[in-house]
């Protein structure tokens, strides 16, 4: 497992999904000040990784929730994901909206879950958790069984682990913010410094400031 989150890792620094900018960060839309950035669409663009991705998360399906019924990926970053999966899988689709549409028939959840149906959940990164586990909630109210939630990447935030476990949630992840880091750092892409300071964002990322 630690050989795969390395491996995937490495890919994804490569076509930049993840972006390490210690001296110049990002702003989230939380408002968070980050030294780094991950946006894995750019995985659905790079077909030797995104096959790798999909068949990865099948197989943790396969290996941790055997029996799934269906898949539900989270919007908008986890429908193709879900998608490629769920058709690996030869399982339904739907994906969940962040809240109802406001026309049309006003659906949170696309596609079609009968209730009672084992649904895995595909997401593909964690933060704070908030808007996958809103997913979840909305799934667990329109009647499915969630077995649990695969992502391809988390930040590993002590608050995305404590909502998870509060929620009754059981996460897998491809890979995760160490793994990144290590691999940065492995391959020259950030200096020794640039690791201590991000392993500092880690631990309190609302109130980090970059050094002048």
């Amino acid at each position: 497992m630690d050989n795969m989150k390395k491996k995937l890792a490495g890919k994804l620094l490569d076509i930049k999904a993840i972006k390490l900018q210690p001296n110049d960060p990002f702003t989230w839309a939380s408002g968070w000040k980050s030294p780094i950035y991950c946006d894995n669409r750019k995985v659905n663009s790079y077909p030797e990784v995104r096959s790798f991705v999909k068949l990865e998360l099948a197989h943790t399906i396969l290996e941790n929730f055997p029996n799934a019924e269906a898949v539900a990926g989270v919007a908008t970053g986890a429908i193709s994901q879900g998608a490629l999966v769920a058709d690996i899988l030869s399982l339904p689709f739907a994906y969940v909206r962040p809240k109802p549409k406001d026309h049309g028939m006003g659906n949170q959840i696309e596609g079609e879950l009968q209730s009672g149906m084992k649904v895995v959940v595909v997401e593909d990164l964690i933060s704070t958790g908030g808007s996958s586990l809103k997913a979840v909630e909305a799934l667990r109210s329109a009647g499915v069984e969630v077995l649990g939630m695969v992502a391809s990447y988390t930040y590993g935030f002590p608050v995305a682990e404590e909502a998870f476990k509060e929620a009754g949630v059981t996460l897998f992840t491809l890979t995760d913010y160490n793994h990144v880091i290590a691999e940065a750092a492995d391959t020259g892409y950030v200096s020794l410094e640039d690791v201590e300071m991000l392993k500092e964002w880690r631990k309190d990322p609302a109130n980090w400031k970059a050094k002048d």
